[in-house]
């Protein structure tokens, strides 16, 4: 089964374009879902929820056709708000069992489910606490409980480990890879891009509403291209640009180096002589790998 299979999605907001004619075709698993600010991931994941209507093209998730079968779709997706959404009158039970009710349980068993996942995700001692009270470490986990407690096939997570210190991050992620032992499937939207390398095993790529990438993390990573790792004296945006000039169209600074993709026609022979014939001194000189983060810079520079 697929995840969700868009043709040509557009989504208009007057004369703004959030989305522009996304077209994809996603399997079971988990997916990370990536892009800067104003890119179109949220407006995505609404639109994939039935939450937002297309312009125009056409979707389904889990087999189901958007529009038509919206409110059986939020029956089968579990969703983790970015934001905070919940009355601070109410205590966790409340709140996770009113989130299974709308998703179609009935009351008494979307009030017995409530207790198993809050039991699960580390707050069943707190299950009759204000939420009003809760830290941001367990207003995230709540807001998960709520995700998962109608037991659905596929989870959005949106930041998930957004505001949490190291420990917490690490917990929330260890959380999120039990879900997905579990079989659910998963779509997580983070800027943390060592969250997503951790969790998913493929990635989307959105800028501008346009769809940039989508494929296996690993293979973003090498692009079947060799790589080199470079570090010169003080001299790293000049040098980054002399190679670009040349022809080199992937330079990606990670640190205190660059990650140079050699193109087809290009070799590490050809790095050094550019270093030379610019008078750069290198102080470092290696074969290296992208990291996802340098992997989805360098493919929104080259946008």
């Amino acid at each position: 089964m697929l995840l969700f299979d868009l043709e040509n999605v557009h989504k208009h907001y007057g004369d703004f374009h959030a989305l522009k004619g996304v077209t994809l075709r996603v399997p079971e698993g988990s997916v990370g879902l990536l892009g800067p600010n104003g890119a179109g991931k949220s407006t995505l994941i609404k639109t994939l929820l039935g939450l937002l209507s297309m312009s125009s093209g056409s979707a389904e998730v889990l087999g189901c056709r958007l529009p038509g079968e919206a409110t059986k779709v939020r029956q089968l997706i579990g969703y983790m708000p970015e934001n905070d959404c919940y009355l601070p009158y109410m205590n966790a039970i409340q709140y996770v069992t009113f989130g299974g009710e709308l998703a179609g349980m009935p009351k008494a068993e979307a009030f017995r489910r409530a207790h198993e996942v809050l039991y699960y995700v580390g707050l069943g001692e707190a299950r009759y606490r204000k939420l009003s009270g809760f830290s941001t470490g367990m207003k995230q986990r709540v807001k998960l409980a709520q995700a998962l407690v109608q037991g659905p096939k596929l989870v959005f997570l949106d930041e998930p480990t957004n505001g949490l210190d190291p420990k917490g991050r690490d917990e929330m992620l260890s959380l999120i890879e039990d879900v997905k032992s579990r079989g659910v499937n998963i779509v997580l939207s983070s800027h943390l891009l060592p969250d997503v390398e951790r969790v998913c095993e493929s990635v989307i790529m959105l800028n501008q509403g346009a769809l940039v990438h989508y494929g296996d993390i690993e293979e973003l990573k090498t692009g079947g291209d060799e790589i080199v790792e470079v570090e010169t004296k003080d001299q790293n945006d000049t040098f980054e640009k002399v190679l670009l000039d040349i022809g080199f169209k992937t330079v990606v600074q990670d640190g205190l180096r660059l990650k140079i993709t050699l193109p087809k026609n290009k070799s590490r022979d050809d790095v050094l002589r550019a270093a030379v014939e610019n008078d750069i001194q290198i102080r470092h000189f290696m074969p290296g790998e992208l990291t996802l983060e340098s992997a989805f810079l360098g493919l929104i520079g080259e946008q």
